[in-house]
């Protein structure tokens, strides 16, 4: 068995601690929060604080807050033992502010605490300071997923890059697409179906082998039909997405 403390009450740690609630391989010690009354509904099925300094001992103590919060969070853990960890894409690992061992336990997906999860599909993206820890992230991970890797620091803040740009921005152009179809009347659903084929592809092909479009097929004439049909600021995305293309 493996015992874990979880630290937080957003979305990762809420649906961390649903998973290893329900692992029969880990046992949840404590979680922490801030504002105990976030976590009240936790009551029945394991012991809650918002006393950092009252934690008991366990294998690992998960820290899943804001990457502002990291530091000093991590700075009041002050137990003896364990593996301190956290689970941002963006924050080092030397940053942890602790005398325990640290590792980082990322979880490489958007959350939302009324979606549910299926961990089998979500990557771990683990790092510690030794062999050791390093198995011991691999093991807890592999109590509720399957995709598990081995990132340094260095390579984890890259992706945290990278994943932004095909989440987040891809999402916001998916916004202003839907204000497209607003101002128009056109229900964004229709799009929807060109965005699932477009995500498929990427499991045959590569991104610069699966694009298509006009800036791809150098089509000026469709190109200047679009930007006279946008707002000041959709053109600018638009031309410096065209020209990031047509670049290559």
């Amino acid at each position: 068995m493996i015992t874990v403390s979880i630290l937080g009450n957003g979305n990762v740690a809420h649906h961390l601690t649903t998973a290893f609630l329900n692992s029969e391989k880990v046992v949840v010690k404590q979680v922490y929060a801030r504002d105990i009354d976030k976590i009240d509904y936790l009551k029945d099925r394991v012991s809650i604080t918002n006393t950092i300094e009252l934690l008991e001992e366990a294998d690992v103590y998960i820290i899943a807050v804001s990457d502002n919060a990291i530091e000093k969070v991590s700075s009041k853990i002050k137990t003896k033992n364990g593996l301190v960890v956290h689970t941002s894409g963006s924050f080092p690992l030397h940053k942890l502010n602790t005398t325990n061992t640290k590792g980082v336990f990322y979880l490489l997906q958007s959350f939302s605490k009324t979606k549910p999860v299926n961990f089998d599909e979500i990557p771990f993206c683990l790092e510690a300071e030794n062999e050791k820890d390093l198995q011991l992230l691999e093991n807890l991970a592999n109590t509720i997923g399957k995709k598990v890797y081995r990132i340094n620091s260095k390579q984890r803040q890259h992706l945290h890059v990278a994943a932004v740009f095909v989440n987040n921005f891809v999402n916001h152009l998916y916004a202003i697409g839907n204000d497209i179809c607003e101002a128009y009347n056109v229900p964004f659903e229709i799009l929807q179906p060109l965005i699932k084929e477009t995500a498929l592809k990427l499991k045959e092909l590569s991104p610069k082998e699966a694009q298509t479009g006009p800036a791809k097929r150098n089509d000026t004439n469709t190109i200047e039909n679009h930007l006279h049909l946008l707002n000041p600021k959709q053109q600018e995305i638009y031309q410096l997405i065209t020209k990031s293309i047509q670049d290559g």
